[in-house]
């Protein structure tokens, strides 16, 4: 499944380097996470969401051949702060 997703995800993308892919699995269902470059997620997700819809369909298609669910996740990668600097802030 992995390398299907990601077969899909980098011909899609103007940064194909930079597209990350990580399978969170039990016995029936499986996750799969995607990130991709800040700039490359509109084109993942497409106009009103059909590029990822369509994604999302084939993967739930091939999934039950096989017998299990799957969920595809778009992680977008936002700053946080240093766990250091949280606790010091709750202290004041």
């Amino acid at each position: 499944m992995k390398e299907f997703v990601e077969y899909i995800i980098k011909n899609l993308v103007d940064h194909p380097d930079k597209v990350q892919i990580n399978e969170v699995g039990g016995t029936h269902t499986l996750i799969i996470e995607l990130s991709v470059e800040k700039s490359d997620i509109g084109k993942i997700i497409g106009k009103k969401g059909k590029t990822i819809n369509a994604i999302r369909t084939l993967l739930m298609s091939v999934a039950s051949r096989n017998g299990i669910r799957v969920n595809l996740e778009i992680i977008e990668d936002e700053p946080q702060e240093a766990p250091s600097e949280q606790g010091e802030a709750s202290k004041e």
